[in-house]
Parts: C-alpha cells; structure tokens; sequence
C-alpha cells in the first residue's frame, strides 16, 4: 500500500483526504483494499480471507474463487493463507486513463452452500509518468516591432498521471528579453506563453535559444523538457486575434454528423496578405479530435464529421491556430471546449451468473437461485437501473450491492403442482423515455420424496369361487405416486401375518411390481369363508414412503360336499306306539345338481324276558334302495354302521349290568320289554320302561329310549315309499331332511 510521508501540513492535509476516501469507498461495498500502481509481483494487497469471515480450511472445498470482469489476472488469491496478492503489471494510466477514480472490482464467490463478496481494490496512483512535450523543439517567429508586453502562445507538456503526480510547474531558463507567462483556470489546463519584456533588435540578436522546463508535483518530482528557438523578424508586426479567448459549446450526443460547432472569429490589424487569416487545429490536439472534428481554414466553421458518444468521452478541449500570410507569418491561438450532453441511448445490460440449478422443492426460503448483474453505460437518471420480476412466482430479487441482485426463493416450492419456471428478469433505466432489457431464466424445480403412494380406495372386496387352481390370479392393486422417477416407483409386498396356524404368504402372494395378487393354493369356502389381508405400497425414495390397502376376499361356495348324516333327538315312544317301526331317513342338500342320501331303520319293541332277536328282514323295494344307498354314499353307511354298533354295545352293557342286581322292593320287575332296532347296516335292541321307572340309584327316573322318526307320516305305503326315494325327495321341497335320536 501506498502511504503519503511525513511532512508538512500539505501532506497530512493529503493523508487525511486518502483516509476519508477510503472509509467512503469501504461504506459502499462489503471490502475495499488499495494497492500502489506498478506494484511488483507478489505484492501484498489484504487479507481477503479473513476479511470476509471465511476459515482456511474451507476455501478450497468450498470452491473460493476470484474474478473480475475485465481484469481478471492482475490479482491473485493465495488459497493456503487467504492473502490477495498483485499477480500482474497494473498500470494505472492503461487501466483508467485520467479519471480520478480507478479501482479493480473483484466478485468472490464460494459454493456449498453458495455465496458472493463484493471487492474493491483502489489502484493508487504513483509518479510514474514523467511530463513529456509532444516535440522536443518549438519554433517561435517574432518580429522585431512586437511592443512589450506582446504575449507568444507555448504548447505546454502532458503527464499521464493524475491528482498531485500531474500537477505540472514549468521554468524557463534566465533570459533578459523574455519571461514566463502562465494562466490556469479551475476547467482548463494551463496556458503558457512567452511574453516579451525588452524590445527586439534583429541586428543586434537575431535568435534565442531557451530551456521550458516542466516538473510534475510527485514525490520524486519528474521533469520534462522542450527547447524554444525564436527568430526575430523584421516584418509583419501584427498577430491575428480572437473574439474571445474560450470558445464554449453544448452538444448532444446523437447530434447529426456535419452539424455546424462553432464559428471562429479573429482578425489582423495589418493590411494585405499580413492582414489576411487562416485557421488551424494546433499541433498538439490528439487524433481523435481530428476524427471527429474539421475546421474549415478560411471561414473558421468547426463542423462535426464523426459521432459523440457521452459515455467515451464527455469533453473535448480543441486548441485552434490564426495565423495570417504575412512573411514571417504571425499567429494567435484560442480554445474550443465541448462538452457532450447524456442522452438515453443505451439500454441496460443484464447478466445472469452462477445458477444453482435445479432447485429441490424443499428448499428453504431464501436460498440463492441466481446472480444478476445489471449496468447501463448512460450517466444521472439514464444509468438509473431498477430491476422486476415476472410473472408472480415464488421468487424474488433482492439486492446486494449497487446493481447486483439476487434471485431467491420467496414460497415453497410444490414440484408435483409445477415443475418448471420461465422467469423474466426486465431492467429499466429511468431516462425519458426509458429503456429495457430483459433476460430469461429457466427454474426446474427438482423432486424430493414427499408423496406416498396412494390407493384409488382403501378397501377392496374380491370374490373367488372355491377350490381354484394354485396360483391363479385373483387380483391387481394398483397405486398412483404424484413424485417422479425413483420417488414415484412403486413396489407392492404382503403385509405379513397369521391365519390361523398359518402363514398369510402360505395362501396368496402379490407380485412386487404389477401389484397382480395370487392364490398360492385351492381355497375351501368350509374352511375359510373369508380372507383379510393386507397390501403395503411403497416407492423406492429415501427415505421410502408407503400405504396400505385392504383386500376382502370372500371364497364363494361350491357343491362340492354330499349330505352326512348326524344322529338327533325328537319324542319318546309310549304303549300307544305299533311294536313295530318302520324308519325311512333321507337326506337331500340345496346344491345343483342337489345330491341325495336315504337308509331305512326297522324298530322292534319286545317283552324282556324274550331274546333279542336281530331281524334284517327288508322288503325287496328296500334291498333295492340299500343297493342304491351303498352305490351314492358309502361313506355315510360306515358312519351310520359306526356310530349304531356303540349304541348297541354301550346298551347291551348297560342291561346285563341292570338284570344282574337282585330284585328289591321298588326294583325293575319282569317283563321289561326290549327295543330291538333294525336297519340296512345291521339291528341292536335295549330294554324299553314303558311308563316305568328305572332304577338308578336315588335319582329321579329317566326314560332308556326314545324312538325316532323322520318327517314322513306313518302309514302302509312306507314300503312304496322305500321302493321309490326320488319321490319322497321331490315331495321334500327345499326342507332339509332331519332325523333325531333322543337318549
């Protein structure tokens, strides 16, 4: 850094103005640093790391980097300490020309997460620049008869620095005939002039030789030179002279190419071709002046010839020349200065830098989507840029520093409602009429898991007819994810548990990825009439979502069962009974076709004291219908046979054990009567107390046997009725045959 050096009070008026500039310019952006043009490499220019608050360790995963728009090599970053340091040449004057202010704008962007500083380096000017003179010798004529006092225009020098480096003292060297004239003014440079103090005598000296010296106001002071020879004449004492010394003229800048500028006027008090004017631009006025600007020698007329452009050049100051024909010719000189008038005419550039796309749509409020940059070459309200946003969406541009702004997330973000945004970022200037520039930027809004699959219902009820094929298909689940790609891929399993002593995935299973459910194995409407379960949906985000659905599966029954018969209760029998019974059981089911059983029960009461007889004796058209029993169920007669020889052990057991007690007062008396049973599957028989009381102890009495008969009346057709079942079965109806056995 460049500091002023102790000294006088000049220098700490100097030093206090730099610090004032410097805490102005910190105001204005987040860093401001100065560093001295022409500084060697590696030159220390802050410590922009810690500066900004960032650790060390943290610029190089977080991807610090600096750039500038133009200058982007000059300074350097040293990542391993945090120091900015000079990478390159500066120069001041190839950097910023004469302005007053030049400084190196640097943006400093980090990533994870995302964030930019603004940074200026103030380039300080030094006294690098000594001053020069556009020739190293001027050439004055001057006549002889020139009174005292007569002034004689000099080109002064120029030095390319600026502030105190260019403030330029000039010296002539001791003459008795001619002193230093300098005039100087707030908006002009300097004049100078030679003027005459001790009139000229050609013969005596007919030429001078001086040394204009020129010393600039830097520390060390640099110097240039120029010698000035002058011939004295002898001729053409009368110089041409202006109107006016200072020619002012207001131009716009879109003003026509060939509009008149300025008319110059000077005369001549001499007569003849001494008296007659020519004009010139003066040998010192730069090219691009002479490219923009003609002067028409005889008349004076200064027209423009190229175009005006505020934002290149805001003034010219044009040094013109009267010289008249006399020999030596005699000149004068006077200034035109033009200063170009803003117009708006340039519209606002956008830039749009360092997207952070695509944004995931749980993404806070206020993170970074974008950095815009914005400028607009005009000056006052035409370079006045504001900057909108549109459509209404849930974005928003925030600034940050002078015509930087930020693109930020203003509301939450829906991906499944809307997945991309086209937004236009339009920047206005605020001239009359204003200009606009627009820039679009394209948002995807990227997906996060935050759908769970969901079921069109969340119950299903599916019918399934009994004794299915295994692995036949029953059903398909089907669930919808509003998400996208892996978020939305949908996966189906069984929601496991126990029917049962079994397993739920022993009965049906649901493939992962149509959702098609199966029965595993035949289902058995006797066995289970309906199965519950459930289906869990879920796609294959992280983390994982998922739903349920319930499946109802009802197992439709078939007729797939005959008819069985079961022994029941209905009346006992009493004295009024015939000895003899004759019992027709049929059995007929509701399926279609409906499948029917019949067997016949002959009943036989007998006198204790006689023997039981077992009797098998049927009627043909019975034996006919045994044969056709044993032909449709046989099953059904084993059971029969079954259960009616234990009935007739448990009875024959019951009476030897009765008739061996010996008879006691109130005891069972002779004569009991038996109850002999006979069927097609074989006879049994048991003592029968007909209203009599059997002795058991002191309990209270109970009847032995009860007949049974089923729901056909008695009568003498019974033996038709054997002989012809598929009568009685139709004549039945839909009234299910029962048959009842009381104990």
């Amino acid at each position: 850094m460049l500091y002023p050096r102790r000294g006088g009070k000049g220098a700490r008026r100097l030093l206090l103005s730099l610090l004032l500039l410097a805490i102005w310019k910190a105001g204005s952006s987040q860093v401001h640093y100065s560093v001295p043009e022409e500084a060697k490499h590696g030159t220390f220019v802050g410590r922009i790391a810690q500066d900004l608050g960032l650790e060390l360790a943290e610029l190089v995963p977080r991807l610090f980097r600096v750039a500038s728009k133009d200058h982007g090599d000059l300074l350097e970053v040293n990542l391993q300490n945090g120091i900015l340091f000079v990478n390159s040449r500066i120069d001041r004057e190839e950097l910023c020309g004469r302005r007053a202010e030049c400084s190196i704008h640097l943006e400093v962007v980090v990533e994870r997460p995302l964030q930019v500083f603004h940074v200026e380096v103030e380039v300080k000017d030094i006294n690098d620049n000594p001053p020069v003179f556009r020739e190293r010798e001027q050439r004055l004529f001057i006549p002889e008869s020139r009174l005292l006092g007569s002034h004689f225009p000099l080109e002064g020098a120029a030095d390319a620095d600026i502030g105190t480096n260019s403030l330029l003292t000039y010296m002539l060297s001791p003459s008795d005939y001619f002193s230093l004239d300098i005039q100087a003014s707030d908006e002009l440079s300097k004049s100078l002039a030679l003027e005459l103090r001790k009139v000229l005598d050609r013969e005596e000296t007919p030429e001078f030789h001086l040394l204009l010296t020129a010393t600039d106001g830097g520390k060390p002071e640099l110097e240039g030179t120029v010698h000035l020879l002058i011939t004295v004449l002898d001729v053409n004492d009368n110089a041409p002279l202006f109107s006016q010394a200072v020619y002012r003229v207001h131009l716009l800048e879109t003003i026509a190419n060939g509009t008149l500028v300025t008319t110059l006027n000077a005369s001549d008090a001499d007569e003849g071709v001494n008296g007659e004017v020519v004009f010139f631009f003066g040998s010192d006025v730069p090219v691009n002046i002479r490219k923009n600007f003609k002067i028409d020698s005889s008349s004076g007329e200064i027209r423009l010839i190229g175009k005006l452009d505020y934002e290149e050049t805001k003034s010219y100051e044009i040094q013109v020349k009267a010289v008249d024909k006399g020999s030596p010719p005699m000149s004068n000189h006077c200034k035109v200065l033009v200063k170009v008038l803003d117009v708006n005419d340039n519209a606002p550039e956008l830039a749009v830098r360092s997207l952070s796309l695509p944004v995931r749509e749980d993404a806070p409020l206020g993170t970074v989507i974008a950095f815009i940059s914005v400028s607009d070459r005009d000056s006052s309200v035409n370079g006045q840029v504001t900057c909108t946003l549109t459509p209404h969406v849930p974005f928003k541009l925030v600034s940050t520093f002078k015509n930087y702004y930020s693109l930020v997330l203003d509301s939450a973000l829906d991906r499944e409602k809307l997945s991309h945004y086209e937004l236009v970022v339009t920047a206005r200037d605020g001239g009359s009429p204003s200009l606009s520039a627009t820039a679009s930027v394209s948002v995807e809004v990227a997906d996060v898991n935050d759908n769970a699959p969901l079921f069109a219902q969340p119950e299903y009820t599916v019918f399934v007819k009994e004794n299915n094929p295994p692995g036949c298909h029953i059903f398909t689940v089907s669930a919808r994810d509003l998400d996208a790609q892996e978020n939305a891929l949908v996966s189906y399993s069984l929601v496991e548990r126990r029917v049962g002593e079994r397993a739920l995935s022993s009965y049906v299973s649901v493939h992962a990825e149509s959702g098609q459910v199966y029965a595993l194995q035949p289902l058995d409407h006797e066995e289970l009439e309906l199965l519950q379960f459930q289906v869990s949906a879920r796609d294959a985000g992280v983390p994982p979502l998922g739903s349920n659905v319930t499946l109802q599966v009802f197992v439709l029954d078939e007729n797939d069962n005959a008819p069985a018969l079961l022994p029941l209760t209905t009346r006992a029998l009493d004295e009024a009974d015939s000895p003899r019974q004759r019992l027709l059981v049929l059995v007929k089911d509701h399926g279609e076709p409906a499948l029917v059983a019949t067997a016949t029960v002959l009943l036989s009461l007998v006198e204790n004291s006689q023997a039981p007889k077992t009797s098998s004796q049927t009627s043909p058209g019975a034996a006919n219908a045994e044969v056709a029993l044993v032909d449709v169920n046989v099953y059904l007669i084993i059971a029969i046979c079954a259960v009616s020889s234990l009935l007739v052990l448990s009875l024959l057991l019951y009476t030897a054990l009765r008739c061996s007690v010996p008879p006691t007062k109130g005891a069972c008396g002779p004569g009991k009567p038996v109850l002999v049973c006979s069927s097609a599957v074989g006879s049994w028989s048991y003592s029968l107390q007909r209203r009599q009381r059997v002795c058991s102890g002191g309990g209270a009495p109970k009847t032995d046997l009860m007949a049974f008969s089923p729901s056909l009346p008695p009568g003498p057709n019974m033996s038709e009725e054997n002989e012809h079942p598929e009568v009685n079965s139709e004549h039945s109806g839909n009234v299910s045959p029962t048959f009842k056995l009381c104990l």
